[in-house]
Parts: C-alpha cells; sequence; structure tokens
C-alpha cells in the first residue's frame, strides 16, 4: 500500500539524480485535482486516478526509468483484493523446483510475502536490478497497484513478453477491507468515519481508484492479449483453488507435470499460501512493513461476504448500482 511519507517530497534515482525537486513536485501538485481520502488525508488526480504523494512519486519513477526484461511478470490488484495473497502464491509457484513447498526452511516461512515480491512503484531505478525472485535470469517477480492505462509504456508494449497477473475481489468486500486497513494504519490525524469512507469510494476517490476503472481496464486487456493479461477474481480463486491454481501455471508458461500432480503439489502450495498458514509466520505477526503499516496489518479475515458484517443494505445497494453502471456491456461481473 501506500507508505507513510510527506517530506521531503522529492525521491532519488541512483542516489543522484533527482526525478521532481521539491519545486516541480509542488508545481505539479498544484496543477492536479486534490480530495480528502480514506488511508491518506488525500490524494491526487494523476493520469485519471487517485494517488498519495509517495505513490504518486513511485508511479512517475517507474514511468521514466522502468525497463522491463524477456519475462517479467506482474501481479497487478486493487488494494485490498488479495494482493498479498497472490504474491506468495506467484512466489511459491515460480520457485516450486527450488524451494518445494513442503520443505520447513521455505522463504514464505521467513520472510512476509511483500519482502519476497516487491511493490514495482516503491522501487528506485537502482534497485530495479537487484530483484532476484526467481530461477529464471531473464525474469523477476514484480507487484503494483498501477491502473495499466498508467503502466510504463516499456511494459505494455507489444515487443514487451511480460505477462500480467490481474485479479480483482467483489466491490463491496473490497471497499470493507480497505476502510479497516484505513483505520490500522498511522497515517491520519484520526480514524476516518464508515460513512465518510463510504462517500469517497464511491467517488471514486480512494487509493489508485476509481476501483471500477482500475479493474475495467485490465478486464478489456485481458480479452484482447489473453496470452499477455490474465484475468482472475479473488472470489473463484477462494472457491476453486486447485482449478485456478492450474489456469495460472499454464498462463505463466509453468504447468504442473504429471509426477507434481500425483505427488499433491498443487495442495501443497495451496496450502502454503492460505491464509491461516500465513498468519501463524512470525514475520507476519510482528514487525512494520513501513512507518504506518504493521505487517499484520495486511492479514485480517481472508473471507468472501465479510461485507454483510459491515454495509448497510442501502450502501450495497448503492456500491452494486455503480457497479453495474460502471461494467455495462463489457460482459463482466462481479
Amino acid at each position: 500500500m501506500e507508505p507513510k511519507s510527506s517530506e521531503p517530497y522529492h525521491q532519488q534515482v541512483d542516489d543522484e539524480t533527482i526525478v521532481l525537486d521539491n519545486n516541480e513536485l509542488e508545481n505539479l501538485l498544484s496543477s492536479l485535482p486534490k480530495e480528502r481520502s480514506i488511508i491518506t488525508p488525500y490524494k491526487y488526480q494523476y493520469q485519471g486516478f487517485w494517488y498519495s504523494v509517495p505513490l504518486l512519486l513511485g508511479v512517475i519513477t517507474c514511468q521514466k526509468h522502468f525497463q522491463p526484461r524477456e519475462n517479467d511478470i506482474f501481479i497487478v490488484t486493487a488494494p485490498k483484493s488479495g494482493t498479498t495473497w497472490m504474491k506468495a502464491i506467484l512466489y511459491a509457484l515460480i520457485n516450486r523446483e527450488a524451494h518445494p513447498p513442503k520443505t520447513p526452511h521455505h522463504p514464505l516461512l521467513n520472510n512476509a510475502p511483500r519482502d519476497l515480491v516487491p511493490f514495482l512503484e516503491f522501487l528506485s531505478p537502482s534497485e530495479y536490478d537487484s530483484v532476484c525472485n526467481s530461477p529464471d535470469k531473464s525474469m523477476r517477480i514484480f507487484a503494483t497497484h498501477i491502473p495499466v492505462s498508467n503502466f510504463p509504456e516499456s511494459i505494455t508494449s507489444s515487443l514487451s513478453n511480460c505477462r500480467v497477473v490481474y485479479m480483482c475481489r467483489d466491490i463491496k468486500d473490497n471497499f470493507v477491507s480497505l476502510f479497516h486497513f484505513a483505520n490500522k494504519a498511522n497515517l491520519r490525524p484520526s480514524p476516518i468515519s464508515l460513512e465518510d469512507a463510504f462517500n469517497s469510494y464511491c467517488k471514486g476517490v480512494s487509493a489508485v481508484g476509481p476501483v471500477w476503472d482500475q479493474i475495467l481496464g485490465y478486464w478489456k486487456e485481458s480479452q484482447e492479449k489473453p496470452h499477455k493479461v490474465l484475468f482472475m477474481k479473488y472470489e473463484e480463486m477462494k472457491n476453486e483453488p486447485k482449478s485456478q491454481m492450474r489456469r495460472l501455471a499454464n498462463f505463466l508458461g509453468v504447468p504442473f507435470s504429471v509426477e507434481e500432480e500425483n505427488s499433491g503439489m498443487v495442495d501443497q502450495i495451496i496450502s502454503l499460501c492460505s491464509f491461516e498458514s500465513m498468519t501463524k509466520v512470525d514475520v507476519n505477526k510482528m514487525g512494520n512493513f513501513v512507518d504506518g503499516f504493521t505487517n499484520s496489518s495486511f492479514f485480517r479475515k481472508g473471507v468472501v461476504g465479510d461485507w454483510r458484517n459491515c454495509l448497510t443494505p442501502d450502501m450495497a445497494s448503492r456500491l452494486d448500482e455503480i457497479t453495474e453502471e460502471k461494467f455495462r456491456g463489457s460482459g463482466l461481473s462481479l
């Protein structure tokens, strides 16, 4: 999610070059629409989506400097749509030969998923090449919340062989998870009320929102470029984990062999990356991701349908109405 940072605004590139100095950033921010938001006090609208200042800087940085390798993989989500879960799944899937899921010293038992699979927009250019989380030197695994229209052109180019795995979540559950996460974080002067958070969300002013626009962008890409973009749903991954795991492995070009199927490899990865398993790992129960975000704040319930315990019927209906309107004619339903 969003690191706690407001001063200084500049970001270093290779410890020498500044992406935007303070004056340039202040001029940029003053030219952008600004709204109160859910997790941080304010968001700025840049290229159609709402960003905090640190995330905005990260997007601009990778737009200018990121160069993909031939087989890089990107896990993309809207915040609070199963990002941490998908990081663990892809890491375990890609590295299953080097790190069998049943090994007692598997990296996921000693490292938080966000440490094994970094967020692209939180890296400096000098760190891109140091990412080494795959047995294939031409492949790195990154996570990101960046909408496809804001992706670095180097990734979206037709010449790139990079693959994108996008996972979305039921809008109502996404909002409820985001609301609870916001009040676990320490980035606001005071907790935000459910009503204020709901109004901001419906206006699209949430982390990298509007969430509907981000989802629809990747849905369209998956329809036009199914060999490059795999569109997945949180609920299907929860309800049909084996078939979805096989679908994911096939898309990434690392299908399960007959021997792996017979040995229970699919079940082993599912078990290793389950909510129950990850919440028992010490590193996920203590420590900080960045200031304002504890490692434990990334794990709440991990269930489908929890919105029923939080939203009023009118709130649920309102989100359903917006979703239906936004996705009408697209062939997508959530």
